[in-house]
């Protein structure tokens, strides 16, 4: 890639400056071991959010909160985000960083528990936008019950998908990048969704229901 594309890239990362309750979240996210989204892509969680109204969210993978304050910033201020995860540690870091943001705790549901079960308890059509960002061999599983879970014109959103820069490289072939790489094509053949892949910190998968 040439090093002109390569510093547009890096800029437009950095073209939306965190709230400082996001950058804190961030840095105790890396201390935790749940790598945050970036700032370019929490960008385009909140653009996305606004753009839809979306007064139902769910977030799979909780992490230390800060991908939800993103989506939080973008949706209603009714709006209640639905936030599971499997480490009572990580959802402890997001309930403190949620306050700190000064978001009521009615707006925030943190399910601690395996999102596969959790999704399946969640009802069908009632959701504006779905984030994917947890396990990266469940993400197949996941998207069916996004799939589900979403109204028609909501939104899934999938992180990773470029996966350190190694989806795009044919040679990498270890399993998780074939795993996401293979889902990838699958998302853009499918018939229920509109997809578009946005290079955006570590790659969001973007699709609309149709």
């Amino acid at each position: 890639m040439a090093a002109a594309k390569v510093s547009s890239l890096a800029y437009a990362e950095d073209f939306i400056t965190p709230h400082p309750v996001i950058e804190n979240a961030q840095r105790r996210g890396e201390e935790l071991g749940a790598s945050p989204v970036s700032s370019g892509a929490g960008a385009a969680l909140r653009l996305l959010a606004a753009a839809v109204a979306a007064r139902h969210v769910v977030e799979i993978g909780t992490g230390a909160g800060s991908s939800g304050l993103w989506l939080l910033q973008g949706m209603p201020r009714d709006g209640i985000l639905t936030s599971i995860d499997s480490e009572p540690e990580h959802q402890r870091a997001a309930k403190e960083a949620y306050a700190e943001a000064g978001i009521p705790p009615q707006r925030t549901r943190v399910i601690s528990g395996d999102a596969s079960q959790v999704l399946s308890r969640l009802t069908d059509g009632a959701y504006d936008l779905v984030l994917i960002d947890a396990d990266k061999q469940s993400y197949p599983t996941y998207l069916e019950e996004a799939i589900r879970l979403l109204r028609t014109g909501g939104l899934v959103v999938l992180d990773n998908m470029l996966w350190h820069d190694k989806v795009a490289d044919p040679a990498a072939r270890d399993e998780t990048t074939s795993l996401l790489r293979d889902l990838g094509k699958t998302l853009r053949e499918d018939d229920r969704l509109l997809p578009a892949l946005l290079p955006v910190g570590d790659g969001l998968l973007v699709a609309v229901k149709r």
